[in-house]
């Protein structure tokens, strides 16, 4: 089994323009001669490698801590694509992922420069994908991601942003994305793996 870990380092991470920059502050350091190191962190819940919950565009959508963590956990597909996502391809993505294993096509991960469309966004809430991924900060245009987070939030489609694919061929995988549990929260940072069972 090999596993690559798709997170970014949180206080080096890249950050969505607006949001805050995680802070490292320690507290207790032992090279002033305290008797144990702690660190307080400052940092917005969509820094880094996180996941949106359905509340964060959706005032009565459901919270981090509400959501099945099954949806975090379990077969996925990286998919390789450049550009827009059109719907065709958003159906062809689909294809792919289940042919091997239908539940991997269930979480998608989309590996590239790309945007996802409001239309592909339909085909994919449209076939009840429980989590799309993507490497940019946000899912959609970043200029006008609102209704292509309306679609799929609306639909209870997670989503996973800000992961690194890099090193990863497209195919099948086992994933855990497991965010922190943040009670009534829009998002969560998390340590997102992917385990390749082959190798």
């Amino acid at each position: 089994m090999k596993l690559y870990d798709i997170s970014q380092e949180v206080f080096d991470c890249t950050v969505f323009p607006g949001d805050p920059k995680p802070q490292n502050i320690k507290v207790s350091d032992m090279k002033d001669g305290a008797l144990y190191n702690l660190t307080e962190i400052h940092m917005c819940a969509h820094n880094g490698t996180h996941v949106d919950s359905p509340y964060h565009f959706i005032d009565d959508g459901k919270t981090i801590d509400e959501i099945p963590l099954e949806k975090f956990i379990g077969p996925a597909y990286v998919a390789e694509h450049t550009g827009d996502v059109s719907a065709e391809d958003a159906k062809k993505i689909l294809a792919r992922a289940g042919a091997g294993n239908a539940e991997a096509a269930k979480r998608l991960l989309l590996k590239g420069n790309l945007t996802v469309t409001t239309e592909a966004a339909q085909v994919f809430a449209d076939a009840g994908v429980y989590l799309i991924g993507n490497e940019s900060q946000t899912v959609g245009p970043e200029n006008a991601p609102m209704q292509v987070h309306l679609i799929l939030l609306g639909a209870e489609v997670v989503l996973l942003e800000g992961i690194r694919l890099g090193e990863v061929l497209e195919g099948a995988y086992l994933l855990n994305a497991a965010p922190l549990n943040l009670g009534g929260s829009d998002g969560a940072p998390c340590r997102a793996v992917l385990m390749d069972m082959e190798e």
